[in-house]
């Protein structure tokens, strides 16, 4: 069997979703089919775009799954945003049709409609809109193949797939909103592989252990900031993980004691992936390679390669930090904006604005995106690995760290810190910290000044836009 549609043909029975909207593939099948016969009669064809404003849940799929049979583009928008953002996204990218609470329901949309297949199946896609930290976002496009998702699934597999080492069926937890790339792709991939899927409206760290034990879960895809919050859950050793297979991680930096804290509580069953909305999964690392090597984000994939391009335009010697090139990626454009797509490549290598470099091995160790580059005293200072330094502290639940404009060094480190529940921020505890960061950090990397903070705001993937942290600070 190759694919959900076949899976869902042959074993309509198997459980897609779980909870109180569970359904069997043989079920959410009929329901993909009467959506995607619904757009098609609304007008969406090869090409067009179908936005959809969805929490996460059974409607979440049965887009997911009725556009990717009839060669449109799915556009997810966070249900969080706006009514002007939301429509900035409609208007951007052409919507034909729009699906949401407010538009046109799920329900609404298959009423009535056949639970036949639509009549020219062709291979969709996903175009996300990535999250603007420089201005308006835009839509990541990629060419759409002439071909059916069946007929596309043997490609997938030799490009990707075959890295995440899933064996078919199991039982895959949704951990982020399902509008993000990362979650849309895993939580795909899961049901082309005949998994069950649980996808709760949000992650909460206790409640999320409480599901993997309830479900026996056997793969998932997080982020570092989940893995935080899960270590600091008191009874956490009182839940058996012991399902767990495979728990992914990616789309934000990995503090190393985060990490090394996770292998030794669930053993390695970590692995983590390097790459973006717009060159997909580009490294693959597995939790013992990365002890081999702490912080890596691993090699490049067959057919991928990696590029370290310097200040000065040249390559970058091995060892040497400049920008991260990825090379072998398949061909998009940003939506009507070739100039941000021409300044993204390089060549036919893109650039997805990280720091990093490469060891004698190949292995990619990343430092910190380039636009949150602090520059002090002439000297260039990474604010995730001073965060990574800080969240090592027990009083610490959240940091971010910033530059700010000072007039003898040019830049400032300023760390804003979330201390843990029942932890008050102070001089005392700001000593604390700056003892802490001594053996960790050079003495030119220690924050000039710490300030406490109720929360720090991340996006559901656990992305923190130190850009919007840094202008809400300096208009403070």
């Amino acid at each position: 069997m190759r694919g959900f549609y076949e899976i869902a043909a042959n074993d309509p029975e198997r459980p897609a979703l779980l909870g109180e909207e569970g359904t069997t593939y043989g079920a959410l099948l009929d329901r993909a089919n009467r959506a995607a016969n619904g757009l098609t009669s609304l007008g969406a064809g090869p090409g067009d775009c179908v936005v959809t404003v969805l929490k996460n849940g059974l409607d979440a799929l049965t887009m997911m799954l009725a556009t990717y049979q009839i060669g449109v583009y799915l556009v997810p928008v966070n249900w969080h945003f706006t009514s002007d953002e939301i429509d900035y996204i409609v208007a951007d990218c052409g919507a034909k049709v729009v699906v949401s609470p407010e538009a046109l329901t799920v329900t609404e949309l298959i009423a009535g409609r056949p639970a036949t297949a639509p009549a020219h199946r062709r291979a969709g896609s996903m175009m996300l809109y990535t999250s603007g930290t420089t201005g308006q976002p835009k839509g990541v496009r990629r060419r759409l193949l002439d071909l059916t998702p069946e007929e596309l699934y043997p490609i997938l597999m030799r490009k990707s797939w075959r890295h995440f080492g899933l064996p078919t069926g199991g039982v895959h937890l949704v951990c982020s909103q399902l509008y993000h790339s990362a979650p849309y792709g895993q939580a795909m991939m899961a049901l082309q592989y005949g998994h069950t899927i649980v996808a709760p409206e949000r992650f909460e760290a206790a409640a999320a252990l409480e599901l993997i034990e309830r479900h026996r879960v056997t793969n998932a895809f997080m982020v570092p900031t989940m893995f935080h919050r899960m270590l600091a859950v008191p009874e956490r050793d009182s839940y058996d993980l012991s399902s767990l297979t495979h728990l992914y991680h990616g789309a934000a930096p990995c503090p190393p004691a985060t990490k090394q804290a996770m292998i030794d509580w669930l053993g390695p069953v970590l692995w983590e992936y390097y790459g973006s909305t717009e060159a997909a999964v580009a490294t693959m690392v597995s939790s013992q390679e990365w002890l081999d090597k702490p912080g890596t984000v691993g090699k490049a994939l067959d057919g991928m390669s990696f590029t370290i391009v310097g200040e000065d335009g040249e390559q970058a010697p091995t060892g040497s930090p400049g920008l991260v090139y990825i090379g072998g990626i398949n061909r998009f454009e940003y939506h009507g904006d070739p100039d941000k797509t021409a300044a993204a490549m390089r060549g036919r290598d893109y650039t997805p604005g990280d720091i990093g470099y490469l060891d004698d091995d190949g292995y990619l160790f990343l430092l910190d995106r380039r636009t949150d580059l602090i520059i002090s005293g002439g000297v260039n200072i990474y604010p995730a690995e001073i965060e990574a330094a800080l969240l090592e502290h027990a009083s610490v639940a959240d940091v971010a760290v910033i530059g700010v404009p000072d007039p003898e060094w040019g830049h400032k480190v300023v760390a804003l810190v979330q201390p843990v529940a029942g932890v008050s921020g102070g001089e005392e505890l700001t000593a604390e910290l700056l003892r802490h960061c001594a053996p960790r950090l050079a003495r030119l990397k220690h924050p000039r000044l710490i300030e406490y903070r109720e929360s720090l705001p991340r996006t559901p993937t656990g992305k923190l836009s130190r850009r919007n942290v840094r202008e809400a600070y300096l208009s403070s």
